[in-house]
């Protein structure tokens, strides 16, 4: 494996907010204040219910979840997560050696399960891992887009776009740029 470059990685993981549900308050804190070291928010919930309800009003990027909660457990919580955001990415954190859990969480469609305890290198791994899940669901969704502008407007744009050899999107992509950057 390459070396993994952390300020980099920081830089990436700094854009994006956390979720950990965790029922022992002791790796609940451990899990909550490594995390924040990397993301920009990290909410700690104690269950899946209080999960649900905190996903309901503010959804975070990634989701780390324990498998063995009492009330909803972290399976169940998966489910029902990925009934309201099918992309969601969520991570399974669990001391459960229980295959029956393990397939169950697989078949849930969780993207990754890492095993506890953690250790810092796992730790960096994962979010190495999650930046590239994130990094490919965005270049999905910046592939195409559309946008709807006046008849003479795109006359401009298509003329520019002949002139130079590239793309309209990429002329409308510039002056967007252009504009932000100005403003």
């Amino acid at each position: 494996m390459s070396t993994i470059d952390l300020v980099q990685l920081t830089q990436q993981t700094k854009k994006l907010t956390a979720m950990v549900v965790e029922d022992e308050e002791v790796t609940n804190e451990l899990l909550g204040s490594t995390f924040k070291n990397f993301f920009s928010d990290v909410t700690s919930c104690f269950d899946g219910n209080e999960a649900l309800v905190e996903y309901g009003k503010n959804q975070p990027d990634i989701l780390f979840v324990d498998i063995i909660m009492p009330g909803m457990d972290g399976i169940e919580l998966a489910r029902k997560i990925r009934s309201i955001n099918p992309s969601q990415i969520i991570i399974v954190i669990s001391a459960s050696n229980d295959i029956q859990k393990i397939s169950e969480s697989i078949e849930v469609g969780v993207n990754s399960f890492i095993q506890k305890p953690i250790d810092t290198k796992k730790i960096i791994e994962l979010l190495n891992g999650i930046t590239s899940i994130v990094n490919k669901k965005r270049k999905v969704e910046t592939k195409t887009f559309s946008i709807s502008l006046p008849l003479d407007l795109y006359d401009l744009v298509n003329e520019n776009a002949k002139e130079e050899s590239i793309s309209k999107n990429a002329v409308i992509i510039r002056a967007l740029r252009n504009f932000y950057d100005n403003n």
